[in-house]
């Protein structure tokens, strides 16, 4: 059985849905999933098909080089195909915060996640037994002002060594430059909490309880060039009230960014989001 996803978007115009599964049907293909979806203001045609073949001839390879020819190209589509064979490749960068890496690891652990995750990245070496206990390979890569480059450049050469294909910020406290970002566009995951940009700074929860808010939140992005203003793929929120300390609200805080931040690397891991000019489109 090899079953395969295939992701869509161009611009709409009638007999889009027709023409592609009358070839999955034609190639000999069952559709198991499918769902689209038209934004009007702009025109634009999205679709997520999930399809299973059964022929033992079946080649994903050839499958796409017929997918171009015979629907693509006359549609003029963006697309994508991927098999389900191939487990994408994830990287963890971390730094001192734990929560969102334990959570990760524990999902990881258990089957969770569709995905492998071949190393782990960190600027200081405090979280290096966490990955010791997961046996996961721990790379310990200093930033500095001075060095940042050089250990970008580290970084790099480790992330295509390994054929990485996404990255998960987990509480990375680093500003990832356009060097890594150009080489992985909508394929780099960060978690903040959702106090951006009303309350930003080192110490956003101290900031919050003295205003009295009464709900937070977590904000998982694919990160841009423009700091914490990438597309958002997850958001969740809970409410707060005067009877909590800044620690009830940190505790909270970090409860949220764990599910969000798990729900966001899910979503990617599943191939269920598109990005189109700064937004995201999310396949159920």
């Amino acid at each position: 059985m090899n079953k395969i996803t295939i992701l869509i978007h161009c611009k709409d115009r009638p007999n889009i849905i027709a023409s592609v599964t009358n070839f999955i049907a034609k190639n000999g293909g069952n559709i198991v999933y499918i769902d689209q979806h038209v934004d009007r203001e702009q025109d634009i045609f999205f679709m997520r098909l999930e399809s299973e073949f059964t022929s033992e001839v079946f080649s994903t390879e050839s499958f796409k080089l017929a997918f171009k020819s015979d629907l693509a190209d006359t549609f003029e589509m963006k697309w994508r195909v991927y098999s389900s064979e191939k487990k994408p490749k994830m990287a963890l960068f971390i730094s001192k915060y734990d929560h969102c890496l334990y959570d990760l690891l524990g999902r990881y652990n258990s089957g969770e996640l569709n995905l492998e995750i071949p190393f782990i990245i960190s600027n200081h070496k405090d979280l290096k037994p966490i990955a010791d206990n997961f046996k996961i390979p721990f790379f310990h890569i200093p930033v500095t002002k001075d060095t940042k480059q050089q250990a970008e450049d580290e970084q790099l050469e480790l992330l295509q060594k390994h054929n990485i294909d996404f990255i998960v910020l987990a509480r990375y406290m680093q500003i990832v430059s356009s060097k890594l970002i150009d080489k992985y566009p909508n394929k780099i995951i960060n978690i903040h909490h959702s106090f951006l940009p009303a309350f930003v700074g080192a110490k956003p929860y101290h900031s919050a309880y003295k205003r009295g808010v009464k709900i937070i939140g977590a904000t998982s992005h694919y990160v841009t060039e423009e700091l914490d203003a990438g597309p958002i793929i997850e958001q969740d929120v809970t409410r707060v009230t005067h009877a909590h300390a800044i620690s009830d609200l940190i505790t909270k805080g970090r409860d949220l960014e764990k599910i969000v931040l798990a729900n966001a690397v899910k979503l990617h891991a599943n191939r269920k989001v598109m990005v189109f000019n700064n937004k995201t489109v999310i396949f159920s």
